[in-house]
């Protein structure tokens, strides 16, 4: 049997059980020699998600002890160098340079089930120097590419999303409305990574877009894309809490005053319109708003739960309303591969500011500027190794 494998990497130790956060640690980590099933890569770029911080947060879960390992590397977006592959590995060539396909454990449609360097046992991510993934985890990239590493790092996670839900959204809107024009039409977003490049998709399928974010470069670069912009900040209230809202009257009116300003906000936007489709990362906060400004026919959609997972609505309004609930999980990998091909074809990848890019010493001043929001882009990367 082949040695072990080392690597400079930050790791993240399983917890006591008490809920407390974790910490990441630099240190060597140790990893068995590929399988047949898998490749061993080189990171060299990585953006940092959501996902990472609840894992260091260990909210909802320490995802150490759910796994059963003492230790886990985490990193599920990023762009890495092919060095080995296993003998059944047929997505790439050693030598190619591929986006992080985040899929760890899928199901019989391809679709993944537990994710890659987060929850699916035995993977691990991309703040390592060396890393191994399963081979259906990598997605090779142009070889003559237009487009820096930094913006496919960026592209990784967030627009594979986006991609493979917008089909969905498009779709099921579609199916109810055959003759619709998406002119006339608007797309309702609330502001994030994968909201932003939902929204350019929507924009080119010719849909009227609104965004709404908070910051102002992120509000300046949606208005910069043709889309639309609303500042979150001006109905800081729209936080919606049921048990609060019911015994609590000074919230409630904080509350609906709230949500009535954002109404109008976006009504003063569409020209009193609602939304063909709301595009809702958030949840249970603006649920309620976002359900209000979903039009007849409408589609609410969503492949994330950042501020609630847990919703209620009224059965027989959203069957009269005639509205759709989509929920999609990232991709499968026919449609992390079209996403690829149409960013490379279409220009469809975020711009990355390459003097804000950290380095990999400096991995937990990334994380704290996350947690504190005070990264100005929506796709906060980190540089691995050099090309």
């Amino acid at each position: 049997m082949k040695d072990r494998i080392e690597s400079d990497a930050w790791v993240l130790y399983k917890g006591e059980g008490d809920g407390k956060p974790g910490e990441l640690v630099f240190e060597t980590f140790a990893m068995d020699p590929i399988t047949d099933q898998e490749v061993l890569v080189e990171p060299l770029y990585g953006c940092w998600e959501g996902n990472m911080s609840h894992s260091i947060e260990r909210k909802p879960v320490d995802i150490a002890l759910l796994r059963g390992e003492e230790k886990v590397v985490i990193g599920n977006a990023g762009v890495v160098r092919i060095i080995e592959k296993g003998a059944n590995v047929n997505t790439c060539e050693v030598g190619d340079i591929c986006i992080v396909f985040c899929v760890g454990i899928v199901d019989k449609w391809g679709y993944p089930v537990k994710i890659m360097g987060y929850d699916a046992p035995g993977t691990m991510g991309v703040l390592s120097k060396i890393a191994k993934m399963p081979g259906i985890s990598v997605i090779p990239i142009p070889k003559d590419t237009k487009y820096t590493l930094a913006q496919w790092a960026a592209f990784s996670l967030r627009y594979v999303t986006a991609w493979a839900n917008w089909k969905v959204a498009y779709r099921c809107w579609r199916a109810q409305l055959e003759d619709a024009n998406p002119a006339d039409e608007y797309v309702v977003a609330w502001g994030g990574g994968v909201s932003y490049a939902q929204g350019l998709l929507a924009q080119k399928a010719g849909f009227n877009v609104v965004m709404i974010s908070s910051g102002e470069d992120r509000l300046s670069m949606i208005e910069a894309d043709g889309m639309q912009a609303i500042d979150r900040r001006e109905f800081s209230n729209l936080q919606f809490d049921q048990r609060q809202y019911n015994t609590d009257k000074n919230y409630k009116k904080l509350y609906l005053d709230a949500e009535n300003r954002f109404i109008e906000m976006v009504h003063e936007k569409t020209g009193g319109r609602n939304a063909a489709i709301v595009i809702d990362y958030i949840g249970l906060a603006v649920y309620r708003a976002s359900l209000k400004i979903l039009d007849r026919m409408g589609v609410i959609t969503t492949a994330g739960w950042k501020e609630g997972m847990v919703l209620t609505n009224y059965r027989a309004i959203e069957c009269i309303s005639r509205h759709i609930h989509v929920h999609t999980h990232y991709a499968n990998f026919k449609e992390g591969s079209e996403a690829v091909a149409y960013a490379e074809a279409n220009g469809w990848l975020p711009e990355i500011d390459e003097n804000e890019i950290y380095a990999f010493e400096d991995i937990p001043k990334i994380q704290r500027d996350y947690d504190q929001n005070l990264i100005r882009s929506y796709f906060p990367i980190f540089r691995v190794a050099e090309k």
